[in-house]
């Protein structure tokens, strides 16, 4: 079922609900920049067998408001709007999943609006705590001296984006996804393929937004907050990540009171098919923990 729910003056967001009505509510966040469509429909499906699965697009993706040029907005405004999600749909409380830039918003729920999750997930993020990290033997490590993003990440990011039709725009983000898969499972061109035809479909148009890299990042830090946390999270470590590599899972797990942490073999920065079956089975081993 779609639905669209009024986030803020002028801003609309969709939204997609499926599974059972009467099951426990679980909320996925994506990345920046990422439509709702961007979560693979086999995981969807998995979840939804035992929950009522939602997912939506940010501000400025898929088929939600692209407003940022005349209401400029921040990263906190978008955690605001998980909140409104949740609240145009009548739920009150909610586990939540959140990857990448949705691994940040879902913690500054954790930390803003505990009362309104069962549960989180955070995947391919990094922790919003200037807690240093602690390795293994005592020793710590400030946050700014943990590892960076992989140099060829960080030269995709740098290219300018041109516009050369929809058939060029889909081989620049295959590529990307390409580079974001990291180097330890076989990259399935195909399928990244189909996912991002869906993408472009499901948007009405192949653009590529630029608003949440320039939308206001400060105030984001929760280091207090998450450490006094009391909701079960879960963090997902991908070994091959090239954006936040370990031990950001580890550095995330220590800084997220009572948090665990649980490997995902070959995982990087994406979801191609081979992780979406151990995936769905974590995220719903700490769900049903939850909820026991």
């Amino acid at each position: 079922m779609q639905q669209f729910i009024d986030a803020a003056p002028g801003v609309r967001l969709w939204t997609e609900q499926r599974g059972a009505a009467d099951a426990a509510p679980l909320l996925l966040i994506m990345g920046a920049q990422a439509t709702g469509v961007g979560w693979p429909e086999p995981l969807v499906d998995a979840l939804a067998e035992h929950h009522r699965v939602i997912r939506y697009d940010h501000r400025d993706t898929g088929r939600s408001t692209w407003s940022f040029e005349e209401l400029p907005y921040r990263i906190a405004d978008l955690a605001e709007d998980v909140i409104a999600v949740l609240d145009g749909l009548g739920v009150g409380r909610a586990h939540v999943v959140g990857m990448s830039l949705g691994g940040m918003l879902a913690q500054m729920v954790l930390a803003d609006h505990p009362d309104r999750l069962l549960s989180a997930t955070l995947i391919g993020t990094s922790a919003l705590s200037s807690t240093p990290y602690t390795r293994a033997d005592g020793s710590t490590v400030p946050v700014d001296e943990l590892p960076g993003i992989a140099p060829e990440v960080l030269e995709l990011w740098a290219r300018p984006v041109e516009d050369h039709g929809p058939t060029a725009e889909v081989e620049r983000r295959i590529e990307h996804w390409r580079v974001l898969a990291g180097d330890q499972l076989p990259f399935d061109t195909a399928y990244f393929r189909a996912l991002e035809h869906r993408v472009i479909e499901h948007t009405g148009h192949h653009r590529t937004g630029t608003a949440h890299g320039r939308a206001e990042h400060e105030g984001m830090l929760r280091t207090d907050r998450l450490a006094a946390n009391e909701v079960p999270t879960l963090v997902v470590c991908a070994p091959a990540e090239p954006v936040f590599p370990p031990p950001h899972p580890q550095h995330l797990a220590q800084c997220v009171r009572g948090a665990s942490v649980v490997e995902i073999p070959g995982m990087g920065h994406a979801l191609p098919p081979t992780v979406l079956g151990p995936l769905a089975a974590a995220i719903l081993a700490h769900t049903g923990a939850a909820a026991d």
